[in-house]
């Protein structure tokens, strides 16, 4: 293992905030003949129904590809804890961060969640913690708790609302057509661009992702003068500066669907670079080009991947399979409580049909939750 540290920003109640420091243990690579090994005998386990795995967009393309070939899902996290609740299997395997492990138990509650790593973790939930933002709501009574899906279930369990980043528009445009002020967390740059799509009066929580925080508008605009053909695709976690050079504003999986569907050859794409496995092999006759962040000099912090996505593994399915590895445990008040915010999203999702012309399922095929 690879010990290595990492700064993120956290908000105090107070509404200050300040930088903090967490770290992620990056497994040893695997020789050739042991990865292939081993992702052999993790395709014949899952295959027998022992479990099923179910892997985020961001984690290594061999967990993407054993998941998809062993009957599992790659998708973004709310599809990943739906194909979990409506999978026949009483034990489910996430590979990502641990807030998608607990989403996944919160709809799955009978059902066994286990996690290559346990302390995958993500810095939007880092930086909101669940004392803190109770505090933060309490001092604003008046306004409607939103919270995005990248928070822990002790976060979710103080919500009105969660919202995914492909529903998160039409939730809070509903929510300030009926009159409602909103307190949004955790991430700052994806509440500052529903504010200014929907003219929410929003207070931010000052949370952001040390992944999309580092894609930087100039080199941007100087990488789209040497490519100006390319389509720009841009996640709206990123800076504002950021969002503003794009084509495409979405989730992981709208990107996904605009490299596979759109017209263009070349596409320069703004977020964690784990969606590009997946881009790959959807659209192999594409060209794809990383958005810059400052490199890996100056104060680059991931270069554009999330290093406790990187701490999934082959080694940890196989400790899942064989030992039990990384279960989740949630207190059943909290679970219950986190249900009703994500439960309501779902309702008003199927309500208001904001899902993929794929169904209500929200997959498009062969890409994932839309």
């Amino acid at each position: 293992m690879t010990r290595v540290s990492f700064d993120y920003l956290r908000q105090r109640a107070e509404g200050a905030s300040c930088v903090a420091q967490a770290w992620a243990e990056l497994p040893e690579p695997l020789a050739p003949a042991r990865r292939q090994a081993l992702l052999d005998q993790l395709t014949r386990r899952l295959k027998s129904g022992e479990a099923v795995l179910i892997a985020h967009y961001y984690t290594d393309g061999d967990l993407q590809d054993l998941a998809l070939a062993s009957g599992g899902c790659v998708s973004d996290s709310l599809e990943m804890a739906r194909f979990g609740r409506d999978h026949p299997a009483q034990t489910l395997i996430v590979a990502g961060v641990r807030f998608m492990g607990e989403t996944a138990k919160i709809l799955s509650p009978g059902k066994r969640v286990l996690m290559p790593d346990l302390d995958a973790t993500c810095s939007l939930d880092l930086g909101c913690p669940a004392e803190d933002f109770a505090r933060f709501c309490d001092e604003h009574p008046d306004r409607q708790v939103v919270v995005y899906a990248n928070t822990s279930a002790a976060v979710k369990a103080r919500a009105d609302w969660m919202v995914t980043s492909s529903c998160a528009l039409p939730i809070v445009r509903h929510l300030k057509d009926a009159g409602h002020k909103i307190l949004w967390a955790p991430d700052k740059h994806l509440g500052r661009y529903i504010a200014d799509e929907t003219g929410a009066d929003m207070l931010l929580w000052q949370g952001a992702c040390i992944v999309h925080d580092e894609f930087k508008g100039v080199e941007l605009e100087l990488l789209k003068r040497e490519h100006p053909d390319a389509m720009v695709l841009v996640h709206p976690e990123s800076p504002e500066a950021v969002v503003a050079l794009a084509d495409v504003v979405g989730s992981t999986s709208r990107l996904l669907k605009a490299v596979v569907e759109g017209t263009a050859q070349t596409y320069i794409v703004a977020t964690d670079n784990g969606l590009m496995h997946r881009m790959r092999q959807l659209a192999p006759g594409k060209t794809l080009i990383e958005a810059p962040t400052a490199g890996s000099s100056a104060t680059c912090k991931s270069c554009a991947h999330c290093p406790w996505m990187a701490m999934n593994s082959l080694q940890g399915v196989l400790q899942c399979l064989d030992h039990g590895r990384g279960e989740i445990h949630l207190e059943e008040d909290v679970r219950a409580k986190a249900l009703g915010c994500i439960e309501r999203m779902l309702e008003f999702t199927a309500r208001a049909g904001v899902t993929s012309s794929a169904g209500s399922a929200g997959f498009v095929p062969k890409i994932g939750a839309a």
